[in-house]
């Protein structure tokens, strides 16, 4: 073979090398991760400068701990509840509480007194099913009313904003809201504030739950 021939066996060669396609290997994405129920509970910025942070808030571990410290019957209520969460698959949970006076600190959620105060609770599960299945049973003692009752201030569903899993009660003294988004659980009660005040609390603690 002349010297002419190879050298166009060998361009041959290096084009077709240059003209095949070889895959890119890309690295899948990683999944984002939860955010933290000590994150997404409410933060002092989410409320009224009027109310103050109460002992506790943080781990529900912690606010239970709390609790007991001081000997309030409120104790067992709330170690019950957080129980019943962990059997229906909770991994992690916080709560925080902000109130007017520190005798709403350790008292009971949702009970009607004169001060002001705003608690909420986030659960996290394993999976969407497990934290459906937890709404629907109650999360700290408030279970969705069954479908079509009629209370009034009760709305349950889509027309919350919350989502399908959803339900709040919106009177005077309390206004509550109770609902699943991801592998997450909510509650948000709210007592002697203005309804503002509660969306306001609702609609941090939501896009928050990824």
């Amino acid at each position: 073979m002349t010297r002419f021939a190879t050298w166009l066996v060998v361009s041959a060669v290096l084009i077709g090398c240059q003209n095949q396609t070889h895959p890119v290997f890309r690295p899948a994405p990683s999944p984002t991760p939860h955010t933290a129920p000590t994150a997404a509970i409410l933060q002092s910025g989410d409320v009224p400068q009027t109310l103050s942070v109460c002992l506790g808030s943080g781990p529900i571990d912690v606010y239970i701990a709390t609790l007991a410290g001081s000997g309030t019957p409120v104790a067992a209520k709330a170690t019950s509840a957080w129980a019943q969460l962990i059997n229906e698959g909770a991994r992690a949970g916080a709560i925080s509480i902000f109130a007017s006076s520190t005798t709403s600190c350790s008292a009971e959620l949702g009970s009607t007194t004169n001060a002001k105060s705003i608690a909420s609770v986030v659960a996290q599960f394993g999976d969407e099913g497990e934290a459906d299945r937890a709404w629907q049973s109650g999360v700290f003692g408030f279970a969705p009313p069954p479908a079509g009752e009629l209370v009034p201030g009760l709305t349950r569903g889509p027309s919350t904003g919350l989502g399908l899993s959803s339900f709040t009660y919106d009177r005077p003294s309390v206004r509550l809201a109770s609902w699943r988004r991801s592998v997450f659980v909510a509650l948000v009660v709210a007592g002697n504030l203005d309804l503002n005040t509660f969306k306001a609390a609702t609609a941090a603690i939501d896009p928050r739950l990824n």
